[in-house]
Formats: C-alpha cells, structure tokens, sequence
C-alpha cells in the first residue's frame, strides 16, 4: 500500500509518498527497516522515468516502509529551489527522518538513506551529522557540489546569479546564497565521520557525475575504522540507469545489498547476545 503525506519542515510543506509493505497500511507486530529516498539537483520523489516510484514499490514488497519526498521548491512541495541550500536538504532530510521515526512500526535501529546524485550527498551528509542513519546507499552521488553543479547549470548562469543576485535555470530561480551553501561541504573529507554501511552504485556512461568518484568514495570509506563498503559499477548505464537492463541491476544490486546488511546486522545481534 502507498498514499500521499504531508511534511513539515520550518512551517514548509513537504509533499511526500509513504509505500508500506502490507496492503492495508497497518503496522505488523514486528517493526520493519526505514528507507528514506533522497532525489538529487531539481527533481521529485517519482524520478527520471520512475526511477524512485518503481524503487519504493519493490522496497516495499521486500519488507521495506519506504518514504519518497520532494525537497523544497521541488516537485509539489512549497518553497524556492534556489533560496534552500545544502544545509536546508540536509535540514530537511532530518525532518522527514523525524516523520519516519515516529512511527511505532518504524526500527529505529534499522534506517537507511537511499540517494541519487546530489541526493545521494545529501544523503551522506545526513548521515555523518545523525547517527539514526545507520546505512547508506547511494546512486551515481556527487562528491564535490558545487564544481558538479555548476557543471550542470554552465558556467555562465552560475556567473550571472552572481552579477544579477538571481538566474533562471530552466524555470529555477537559483540565488547565489545556493551556490554558496554547495562551496561548504566537501563529502569526500566527511565521509570518514560515517560509521554505517555503505553501497554504491554507477554507471560506467554517467556523463554527468563521472563513476571514478565512486571508487575514490568506496577507498575512502574503507579508510574508516569501522562499517563496510560495496560498490556495484554498471557498464554502460547512464546518469539515470534510463535503460531497462541497467536499471534492473540498480534495484536488484540495492535489494540484494540490504538483505545482506539486514543479515549482518541481525548475525551481529546474535553474536553479541
């Protein structure tokens, strides 16, 4: 079962989906894994061709509550894009965690942000400031913001927020405070504060956030005292696995990660028992 929500984020309202794994939408006796979805620069909780709507709804039947939201100023959520930066999406993702949590059928310690793209820093920058994530995976993420931005965008619409004080990028007003809150955070060096589990995923023909930042990204969590990394690089998928077969293997790779972590974490409770 699945139905429309409502968020609040500072008096904003964050429209969002919720996909429960049972068809009436009550919570079974034993609590279920959190799965939040974190969409990247200037998109929606339904995705590119239904990237993260098909996502959910095969979470959901895995055993997953799953929530898709849209991030201010995007999709059917209230606000400017432009006027909410980095910190307010990590802000914002804290909010929809908030949501997620009060839920009685919600495992607190069984929660994990699943990001696209700029999403997907997102993502790992929630986790390393909120130690309720306990698990990342994140799709063709950005590692440096504001030089992947601005790639995005071109160089000469970033160039005239900052002579104009605002641009227009394809019907997005983008301020320079924006473009500003993407210069403040650098996930490669804050990655390290992570402890959880982590999957990646890639396409080898991503010609918008380059797969190399995922194999610097997996080596840099490695680096970490504690918690595990694994990637999933997919030859010939594109920016938003636009291919069937590529994005098959995206879900199934996911899917097939989180049984796995699901089976660590329950193993280690054992042991530790």
């Amino acid at each position: 079962m699945e139905k429309p929500i409502t968020i609040y984020h500072d008096n904003l309202a964050l429209t969002a989906a919720i996909h429960y794994p049972v068809l009436d939408g009550a919570c079974p006796e034993k609590k279920m894994p959190l799965v939040v979805i974190c969409h990247g620069f200037i998109g929606n909780r339904i995705g590119v061709d239904r990237l993260f709507l098909q996502a959910g709804r095969l979470l959901a039947k895995r055993g997953f509550l799953v929530i898709r939201f849209d991030y201010a100023g995007c999709g059917e959520s209230e606000g400017v894009y432009g006027e909410h930066g980095l910190d307010s999406m990590i802000a914002q993702t804290r909010s929809v965690l908030d949501y997620g949590l009060s839920l009685d059928c919600v495992d607190p310690l069984r929660v994990t942000l699943l990001g696209h793209s700029l999403g997907g820093a997102v993502a790992l920058l929630t986790g390393t400031k909120d130690r309720r994530v306990k698990s990342l995976a994140l799709w063709s993420p950005v590692a440096y913001p504001f030089n992947d931005i601005v790639k995005i965008v071109g160089r000469e619409t970033y160039d005239d927020t900052v002579k104009k004080g605002q641009t227009d990028y394809l019907g997005y007003k983008l301020k320079p405070e924006f473009f500003e809150s993407l210069q403040q955070h650098q996930p490669f060096q804050e990655a390290s504060k992570f402890h959880g589990d982590v999957f990646i995923a890639h396409g080898t023909s991503d010609d918008v956030i380059p797969a190399d930042y995922s194999f610097l990204l997996e080596k840099t969590f490695w680096l970490r005292g504690d918690g595990r990394c694994d990637k999933n690089i997919l030859f010939q998928a594109d920016h938003t696995y636009s291919q069937g077969v590529h994005k098959n293997e995206l879900y199934q790779s996911t899917l097939d990660w989180l049984a796995s972590h699901e089976k660590r974490q329950q193993d280690w409770q054992h042991w530790s028992i």
